[in-house]
C-alpha cells in the first residue's frame, strides 16, 4: 500500500531543499496604531514589530470610520449574511456597496464576490460559457487567479509577453476576426511594481473588436482623483469593459468585485458557479468596505502622502546601493536573487530589528528573482524609515548580498 504520509513529507522536503519553504508570521495588529503589531514566535515569545509588507496599503483596516461602520452593522444585523446571494444572503449592505462601487468606476453595475481571487476566477471562466468560441489574450505575468479562471474556462487562450503590445497585436492579427475576443491584463503588477499601457491596450482592443478586462486590485484606492484606480488616473475608465478589483488591500476589508455594464453583471451572476454556490460576505464586511470607499473618494491627500512615502523609500534604498527593482508604482521591490539569503535577511530583520517583511520566492516570482517587497504607507514615518534603511544597510553587508554598481558594500 502507498505510504501517503511519506509522499506528503517528500513534497515538503522538496520545497525546503530549495530554500522556499514558507513560514506564517503570527501577528496581532494594534487597533489604531498601524503599522505596529505583536509578533508571537513558535515558542510563545512576544515582541513588538513594524509591518512593512502589508497590502493594507493606506491603513484603512484601522480607520475609525471603517471600524465604526462594521460595529454598527454587527449591532444592527448580526454576524453572517445567512446564505448565498440567491438565498437570503443579499442584505441592504451588499446592495449599497455594489451601487457605490459602480459609481466609483463610472459603470452601470457592480457584483460582489468573497475575494479578489474568486472574482477573477469566476468571471473569466464564466465568460467562456457566455461567449462560445471566445479567445482570451492574457499577459504572461497576470495573477494566478486570472490564469486559473482562463484555464478553468477550457477555451482558447493566447499568452502575450509582459506589457508587449507589439506581440499582443501579432496574436490578435493572427486570430479569427469573427471570433469573440477579450484582452485580460492588470494595471499595477504587484511583484515588480510596473504599470501597463492601458491606453495602448484599449486602442488595440478597439482595432480588433475585443472586450477589455483589467485587474486593478493593487490600484483601487490609490490612484486617480477619487481613488478608482489607474484607469481613472489615465482617463480611460470608460473604455474598459470589465474592471475587477478587491476590497482586501487599499480598502482594508475583504472581498472582491467586478464593475461593468448591467448586462454583463446580470449574466455573470446567473452563470458563475463561484458566485452562485458560495455564502455572501457578512454584512459587517460590506458595511466596512462601503465606509472605506466613501472615505477614499474624498481623501486624495491620503494618496498623495502614500506616493511620497514610496518615492522616499526607493530613493533612500538607492542611496545606500540596494538593488531596488524598477518600479513606477507604490511597490518597492528589492532584489536578493537567492531564496536562502532572502529568508535569512527577512528573519534577521524580524528578530534583530523588529521589522517584518516577507520574503517573496518562487512560485510567486521566477527563480533567481527572489526579493523583499516593501509597501510603505502614509503611517510609516521618518523614524521608522530610518530604522529600516539602517537595518537593511547592515544586513546587506552582513549577508554579502550584491549592491548596485558604484556603491561600496
Amino acid at each position: 500500500m502507498m505510504d501517503y504520509k511519506a509522499a506528503f513529507r517528500a513534497a515538503i522536503e522538496q520545497v525546503k531543499s530549495e530554500g522556499r519553504y514558507r513560514v506564517f508570521a503570527d501577528l496581532k495588529r494594534h487597533r489604531g496604531n498601524f503599522p505596529m503589531a505583536t509578533f508571537t514566535s513558535e515558542n510563545g515569545d512576544e515582541s513588538e514589530i513594524a509591518v512593512w509588507c502589508s497590502n493594507d496599503y493606506l491603513g484603512q483596516g484601522q480607520n475609525p470610520v471603517v471600524l465604526d461602520a462594521m460595529h454598527e452593522a454587527i449591532d444592527e444585523a448580526g454576524a453572517g449574511a445567512g446564505g448565498t446571494r440567491n438565498i437570503s444572503g443579499t442584505t441592504h449592505y451588499h446592495v449599497e456597496l455594489e451601487r457605490e462601487l459602480a459609481d466609483w468606476h463610472g459603470k452601470e453595475s457592480a457584483l460582489l464576490f468573497t475575494s479578489g481571487y474568486v472574482s477573477n476566477e469566476a468571471t473569466l471562466s464564466t465568460l467562456y460559457k457566455i461567449l462560445p468560441g471566445l479567445i482570451i489574450f492574457s499577459d504572461e505575468l497576470n495573477h494566478n487567479s486570472m490564469i486559473s479562471g482562463i484555464r478553468n474556462g477550457k477555451g482558447a487562450r493566447k499568452i502575450f509577453r509582459h506589457n508587449d503590445l507589439a506581440h499582443l497585436e501579432e496574436l490578435l492579427a493572427e486570430a479569427d476576426p469573427d471570433a469573440p475576443k477579450l484582452i485580460a491584463f492588470e494595471s499595477v503588477y504587484s511583484m515588480d511594481g510596473d504599470i501597463s499601457d492601458i491606453p495602448g491596450t484599449v486602442a488595440l482592443a478597439k482595432k480588433y473588436g475585443c472586450l477589455t478586462y483589467i485587474d486593478e486590485v493593487h490600484a483601487v484606492g490609490m490612484y486617480g482623483e477619487r481613488g478608482a484606480g489607474v484607469c481613472q488616473r489615465d482617463g480611460v475608465m470608460a473604455d474598459i469593459d470589465i474592471i475587477e478589483a478587491t476590497l482586501g488591500k487599499a480598502i482594508g476589508v475583504m472581498g472582491g468585485y467586478i464593475a461593468t455594464s448591467s448586462e454583463i453583471v446580470d449574466a455573470i451572476r446567473s452563470y458563475a458557479d463561484g458566485f452562485i454556490f458560495t455564502t455572501s460576505l457578512p454584512p459587517a464586511l460590506a458595511a466596512g468596505a462601503l465606509a472605506s470607499v466613501k472615505y477614499l473618494k474624498e481623501h486624495n491627500d491620503l494618496r498623495e502622502a502614500h506616493q511620497e512615502r514610496a518615492a522616499t523609500l526607493k530613493r533612500r534604498f538607492r542611496e545606500i546601493g540596494l538593488p531596488v527593482m524598477p518600479s513606477v508604482s507604490h511597490i518597492v521591490p528589492v532584489l536578493v536573487g537567492d531564496p536562502v539569503h532572502c529568508k535569512i535577511i527577512s528573519d534577521m530583520l524580524m528578530t534583530d530589528y523588529g521589522i517584518y517583511v516577507q520574503p517573496i520566492n518562487y512560485p510567486t516570482v521566477p527563480k533567481g528573482t527572489e526579493r523583499l517587497r516593501f509597501t510603505p504607507s502614509p503611517s510609516h514615518d521618518d523614524d521608522m524609515m530610518d530604522r529600516l534603511v539602517d537595518a537593511m544597510d547592515k544586513l546587506w553587508t552582513h549577508c554579502n548580498v550584491k549592491r548596485m554598481r558604484g556603491v561600496a558594500a
